[in-house]
């Protein structure tokens, strides 16, 4: 192998011998040889410029286009989505820029490249390409869930480094030539540090597809030799966890972290038969630090990575990083390389004088048995929701009540959900990210919702003097005063049927009685009329049909 290694140039991989494995497509291997014939062969495709948005969604793919821009001395963009806007704003920000691509984007503002069929020929010489240290290789950006995405320029140097280190942390030594397998993909911070430079760097072997559902995960695990290591988020684990079908022994498990609880860290373990590492970071300061989460509540950082806090927060800096990072985390700090991690700063919630972390919140909520995945968010503070919360829930099997009622053992009461909305899919990004754009769509979208459908609940005290002699020994809320809550619930919520309205239809199914909660559910038929229903304690009690007065029934 002829690869320059020192003066502050480091080779793409380090694989030193033509025939050794650097990635698997469908299961079957792909040489060093092979993949550096298929760079060769793409850098002189790429057009000319200085950059480059690599959108392949094959990670081989994505992989070879990453290596023939350094290899062009093009920077790569990794914007964390390709929306039009986005797009349109990078156009105007990088003059030149085009797109990579295996999949043609329709009504794309950038010149697109697609990628090319490979060579037939590898050719006989095996030299891999090095680069300089201070050569930039990309400009990662914020997932935007704080806010507008924002570009950060990492050195190959330093990509390198942190590759290499975070690889003995993790231990790869001990699975020489594993193939890596993610579940996320590798546009993303980290993607890209765990699933392409961590194989490239340590000697392993990349898998090209991108897995997301659990059968698919445990089919292409299965198709993978041993050893073998997965890369993915407490999300994909969470399913993985859920789903009865047994999965195949990993060597290793890599998650990203939160919201990862060290009970689910400890079920994965147990069902890959291997260690989970967590890997705590962002596009800000790369991967940071890292922990075993099922043994350790403490996360130590990388080597080169050190900790610092004054009044504005915790600071990251080191040998690993090109400048200070300010995170945006609220850390317990035990010493400049080991800390507890509390929650994100923009998390804190402080609600009738009593304060948490939407961590902290959402942790519960995750743990309540038939919860697959959810969410707190806090709404815009535009109205009367500025003081309570809002929660998107992924629960097929359960019910508002009773998730309701399993967070009143787990939280405080002032910050239970004041809007509940359920999802049949995972309100999330495949990176386990929900950023803030995607929060205003989900909230913008159940506003609608919520003109046509909603819940309510309407609680009776143990006094009401409505059930005072109905019946004596045997109190019961009267049918009557049933309908009434269930109009004013409905005049409230739908601003309908303040003049008269007409009962179409309504049957009692048991006595509500003093003392209980009563949950009503209603959606807006065809016609404009009000079907709705009322439970106590998951029972039906009552059903029935509202309409305005003289609508055709």
């Amino acid at each position: 192998m002829k690869a320059e290694t020192s003066g502050g140039v480091f080779p793409v991989i380090r694989h030193d011998d033509p025939a050794a494995h650097v990635a698997y497509r469908n299961g079957e291997p792909i040489t060093a040889a092979r993949f550096l014939a298929d760079v060769r062969f793409l850098a002189e495709r790429l057009v000319p410029g200085t950059h480059v948005m690599n959108r392949c969604a094959d990670r081989y793919h994505f992989a070879v286009g990453f290596a023939a821009a350094l290899l062009r001395g093009q920077i790569t963009l990794l914007p964390p989505n390709d929306t039009p806007e986005l797009l349109r704003q990078l156009a105007d920000h990088y003059p030149g820029l085009y797109c990579l691509t295996d999949q043609p984007m329709a009504d794309s503002v950038l010149d697109q490249v697609l990628y090319p069929p490979s060579p037939e020929a590898t050719g006989s010489d095996f030299v891999v390409p090095a680069f300089k240290e201070n050569q930039i290789a990309a400009l990662i950006f914020t997932s935007g869930s704080t806010g507008q995405p924002t570009p950060y320029a990492k050195r190959w140097g330093l990509l390198v480094a942190s590759a290499m280190r975070a690889g003995r942390r993790l231990g790869v030594s001990k699975f020489p030539g594993a193939a890596v397998m993610a579940t996320v993909p590798p546009q993303h911070s980290y993607g890209l540090e765990s699933s392409v430079m961590l194989p490239f760097q340590h000697r392993l072997a990349l898998t090209a597809s991108k897995a997301f559902y659990p059968a698919d995960i445990i089919k292409q695990l299965e198709m993978l030799p041993r050893p073998r290591i997965l890369v993915t988020t407490p999300i994909h684990l969470r399913f993985l966890n859920a789903d009865s079908t047994p999965v195949p022994h990993a060597d290793l498990l890599v998650s990203a972290t939160a919201p990862l609880t060290t009970a689910m860290a400890a079920e994965a373990e147990a069902r890959f038969n291997c260690p989970l590492i967590e890997i705590y970071g962002c596009a800000e300061s790369g991967q940071t630090a890292l922990r075993r989460t099922s043994q350790e509540v403490e996360w130590r950082c990388l080597e080169g990575i050190d900790l610092s806090q004054d009044q504005q927060g915790t600071w990251a800096s080191g040998e690993l990083l090109d400048r200070k990072v300010l995170l945006n985390d609220v850390i317990e700090l035990h010493d400049a390389d080991r800390f507890v991690l509390q929650g994100r700063t923009a998390d804190l919630v402080n609600i009738a004088g009593k304060r948490t972390s939407l961590a902290h919140l959402n942790f519960h909520l995750n743990e309540i048995p038939g919860v697959m995945d959810a969410v707190f968010v806090i709404p815009e503070a535009n109205d009367d929701r500025r003081t309570r919360l809002a929660a998107f829930v992924v629960a097929p099997s359960l019910s508002a009540e009773s998730i309701t009622r399993e967070l009143r053992k787990r939280i405080d009461p002032v910050f239970l959900p004041g809007q509940r909305f359920h999802h049949k899919e995972r309100p999330r990004r495949p990176t386990g990210k929900l950023a803030r754009q995607d929060i205003e769509r989900l909230l913008a979208a159940a506003s609608a919702a919520q003109q046509r459908s909603a819940t309510a609940d309407i609680v009776f005290s143990e006094d009401a003097p409505c059930a005072s002699g109905h019946f004596p020994g045997d109190p019961i809320i009267p049918g009557a005063v049933l309908l009434q809550e269930v109009l004013c619930a409905l005049q409230d919520k739908t601003k309908r049927f303040a003049n008269i309205c007409q009962i179409r239809s309504g049957k009692f199914l048991r006595p509500v009685r003093p003392g209980e909660r009563m949950e009503v559910r209603w959606a807006m038929t065809e016609n404009g009329d009000i079907r709705f229903d009322c439970s106590v304690s998951e029972q039906l009690v009552l059903t029935g049909i509202i309409g305005d007065d003289g609508a055709a029934s």
